[in-house]
């Protein structure tokens, strides 16, 4: 996967006195160890610091974007971060509020170990003084001995205080209870913490607020056995202001795979996004400064019709992910489906992920009269009602209007020599897939 976000073009707002200080106007800061002195900290020498990502998926989804994002903020004001992907708590599984998780195999961890590195590579520059570099929890745990593990590590932890976690405290109530693997789970990231502490000095953790239990058994952990106080830094979850849960669309994840979740379902989904939570999205998920976002927070305001704030929303947060040209040929086919465009231009998979909404219907390549087609797609209840439909001038085939119906389809008209996109009037879309037989 190449790099595609154009990392030189990123900017921390100079507007403000200090990192922290923007963190804080971007609402990135929910809970963390020592507000004051984590803000002289972050305004002074370049510090160390990590955040980690458990392989439990083959790709990331939009809560991590927010991590990534933070990170790439903290880079670009001085700090060198340590990109954690945990081939050895991915084996076990943080613990869920609800119930226990699935245990994958080695090799499934291993494999999607590759493919987050690779994610979270393309957000962060391994160049310069500060650059970025990732490490893996198996490298130092695998050594470790389950009687090595439990006397160096385990000792320094009290099951009062992992009992009183929120998400073991939910499951010790619930029916299904919770496993000693599970349980074990926060042990693991605090060492995590320490190592990482030990070997490159790193002093802060980022992470959700969820994650905040995990992230103070790393503190906790250091404070016991190195005498040391470090930091922990958790951001706010995403919420919609209208309560359903951020990051989802029809139910399923957002992931930041192109494979998984194509550019097109992405930048629809920042598209979709509500005027009241527009300018929120804005301020966490791209760099635009603060005077930038006051002005299409006006915009929002005055003319919410014109959806300028979710253009841009979308424009921004996809260009990020999956760089300017999907972003561009995303936009394309949006135009192109609507009428204002060339279908023919646009790739078979963008082609598919900007028509996958619409009603579908197979016909045989002989059924390409346009009467037919309008009938079998659903645009035209009777033959009569196409032809009426025709007479008016309201029948398209890839947005190229028929007044004929008489007309068959040419199969050199078929896009990718299969689709027929067929439009009434302005609004009422379907595709057509023409099988070869």
């Amino acid at each position: 996967m190449s790099h595609v976000n154009n990392l030189e073009s990123q900017h921390n707002d100079p507007g403000f006195a200090n990192i922290w200080q923007e963190l804080k106007w971007r609402g990135l800061i929910h809970v963390s160890t020592d507000e004051t002195e984590l803000e002289k900290l972050l305004a002074g020498d370049p510090i160390t610091y990590y955040c980690g990502f458990d392989p439990t998926a083959p790709s990331l989804h939009l809560g991590n974007l927010v991590q990534l994002l933070l990170m790439r903020r903290l880079q670009l004001a001085g700090h060198k971060p340590l990109g954690l992907v945990g081939g050895s708590t991915g084996l076990i599984g943080d613990p869920r509020p609800t119930a226990e998780r699935t245990l994958n195999t080695k090799d499934t961890v291993a494999e999607w170990v590759g493919y987050l590195q690779e994610q979270v590579m393309r957000f962060l520059s391994f160049e310069g003084d500060n650059a970025a570099r990732m490490v893996n929890n198996l490298d130092w745990t695998a050594p470790l001995s389950a009687i090595d593990f439990l006397r160096e590590i385990g000792k320094h932890f009290r099951v009062g205080t992992m009992m009183r976690k929120d998400a073991v405290a939910s499951r010790l109530n619930s029916d299904e209870g919770i496993s000693y693997t599970e349980f074990s789970y926060q042990i693991l990231q605090g060492m995590d913490y320490l190592e990482l502490y030990r070997v490159y000095d790193c002093v802060l953790q980022t992470g959700g607020s969820d994650q905040w239990g995990n992230l103070t058994s790393g503190t906790e952990l250091i404070r016991k056995v190195e005498g040391k106080s470090v930091h922990a830094l958790g951001t706010p979850l995403i919420t919609n202001s209208d309560g359903t849960k951020f990051g989802k669309s029809e139910g399923n994840a957002i992931w930041l795979d192109a494979a998984m979740c194509s550019p097109y379902t992405f930048y629809q989904f920042w598209l979709n996004t509500t005027d009241a939570d527009v300018v929120d999205r804005l301020k966490v998920f791209t760099f635009l400064t603060r005077a930038e976002i006051e002005d299409i927070a006006k915009s929002v305001a005055e003319r919410p019709f014109a959806r300028e704030a979710q253009r841009r929303l979308a424009y921004e947060v996809t260009a990020l992910v999956h760089g300017t040209e999907a972003t561009e040929k995303v936009i394309a086919a949006s135009a192109a489906v609507f009428g204002n465009g060339d279908l023919t231009v646009l790739d078979e998979r963008t082609l598919a992920a900007a028509t996958a909404e619409l009603p579908t219907a197979k016909v045989g390549a002989d059924g390409l009269g346009i009467v037919d087609l309008l009938v079998a797609s659903g645009l035209s209840e009777s033959k009569s009602a196409a032809r009426r439909i025709i007479g008016e001038g309201g029948a398209y085939v890839n947005n190229v209007k028929v007044s004929d119906p008489e007309v068959v389809i040419d199969h050199a008209q078929l896009l990718h020599g299969r689709y027929l996109l067929l439009r009434r009037g302005k609004k009422h879309l379907a595709t057509v897939e023409v099988s070869s037989s």
